[in-house]
């Protein structure tokens, strides 16, 4: 009986010690059966951020890369997961912007079957000199960009991967010249934070601002000739 009760006492020391080392976190005894907001807080993975280390389930996790169903209704499929931000419309383009979170999964999808005409690398600069006044790059401190620019039956589509200041790195997996189908996979950004999608302006947009959408399966917007 004597056993079990020090059994019991040890157990939790063990678990009490683990809350307190973790705190204000989730212990590791519970973090697995929780929501991955909960279970890898904000504050948490800017904690790994910062100290250059990160969990390895919470990577298994980030790096994930499910099978997308592509819809059988036509239009344009949203390039990544994550909110709307943004619909700005300048110059005849419109800017529908896309921002990731720590939990999306952050692998980016073609909106349009299309060949790719170009593959613009900013570096750490802002693209043609557009400064800080488009609402997707107010908040970013030098952000790393790929624009990658389609040709299309139905008029010319790009797609912007712009990193956080967190994790300036990203990868396109097209190349110029290349066929590229709705829905395939175009890219990674590594820890980063936004992509934008640039389409004539006249093309109808399907989602609104704070719309939740998922790469390859949710429709955003529709070309012109669609629409006829």
């Amino acid at each position: 009986m004597l056993l079990i009760d020090l059994l019991i006492l040890s157990a939790c020391a063990i678990a009490l010690s683990l809350w307190a080392l973790n705190f204000p976190y989730p212990s590791p005894l519970i973090r697995r059966w929780l929501p991955a907001r909960q279970r890898w807080p904000e504050g948490l993975i800017r904690k790994w951020l910062r100290e250059g280390g990160f969990d390895k389930t919470y990577l298994r996790y980030f790096y994930r890369d499910p099978e997308r169903q592509v819809p059988a209704e036509p239009g344009l499929v949203a390039p990544a997961d994550g909110l709307i931000t943004s619909l700005e419309t300048r110059n005849g383009t419109r800017y529908l912007v896309v921002a990731l979170s720590f939990w999306d999964m952050h692998i980016q999808r073609n909106p349009l079957d299309g060949v790719v005409e170009s593959i613009e690398d900013a570096g750490s600069d802002y693209m043609d000199g557009e400064g800080r006044d488009f609402a997707f790059l107010q908040e970013k401190t030098c952000p790393v960009q790929k624009r990658i620019a389609l040709r299309t039956a139905h008029g010319p589509v790009a797609i912007r991967l712009i990193t956080s200041l967190a994790a300036r790195r990203l990868e396109a997996w097209v190349r110029v010249g290349e066929h590229v189908a709705r829905g395939q996979r175009i890219g990674k950004i590594l820890l980063g934070s936004t992509v934008v999608l640039e389409l004539p302006e006249d093309w109808p947009v399907l989602v609104r601002l704070g719309e939740r959408v998922w790469a390859g399966e949710t429709v955003i917007a529709k070309a012109r000739s669609d629409t006829r």
